[in-house]
């Protein structure tokens, strides 16, 4: 087989087609405020399944990723929920709706779900769902890969067009947003 020198250089340029093309093989980008929120449904400790979309017909929807299950239950976790429930009044005056999500791998995962949220009245408007697959975090890009984590602790606020109106998202098991933090968020109308 002869080679032309036109034949040559389009093999030499092949490695660089290679390299320039991986990028979109790796990991997407994290949510950001204007993307579109990637519809999710979970289900709550009842069986009741919490669909993004459908709660976005009446209202803009905070979302609380937590870290879920990571072999013990997180006091910063604990410490968000708490807060949000505290100011759960003013939220729910806004026409939001809360989803509180607890990841972690299946087996056990709805028993330890009942152990953090037990102690917790959630008021009307407020969801606990669990996310035994990790659907949702890795359909979020919020997977934190490393050992003894689950996902990234975020906070969301996506508004009635589905959109991102406010992200938080933290590398650390600190850094939460604050629920006065979400209610900046959630007085801005788009």
């Amino acid at each position: 087989m002869k080679l032309t020198s036109l034949s040559v250089f389009l093999i030499a340029l092949l490695p660089l087609a290679v390299f320039a093309a991986e990028p979109t093989t790796q990991k997407s980008a994290l949510p950001a405020v204007g993307d579109k929120a990637v519809d999710f449904a979970l289900d709550t400790l009842d069986g009741k399944t919490i669909r993004l979309s459908d709660l976005n017909k009446e209202g803009p929807v905070v979302i609380l990723q937590l870290r879920g299950w990571v072999g013990y239950q997180c006091p910063i976790c604990n410490r968000q929920v708490g807060e949000f429930i505290t100011h759960s009044k003013e939220i729910l005056a806004t026409h939001a709706h809360v989803v509180m999500i607890y990841p972690g791998p299946p087996a056990g995962l709805a028993d330890y779900a009942k152990e953090f949220i037990s102690g917790k009245s959630l008021p009307d408007g407020f969801y606990f769902v669990t996310d035994p697959d990790m659907k949702m975090v890795n359909a979020w890009n919020l997977r934190w890969d490393a050992p003894a984590e689950t996902a990234y602790p975020s906070t969301f606020v996506v508004d009635t067009k589905g959109i991102i109106s406010f992200a938080k998202i933290s590398h650390t098991h600190g850094g939460r947003a604050s629920a006065a933090e979400v209610l900046k968020a959630l007085a801005e109308k788009p």
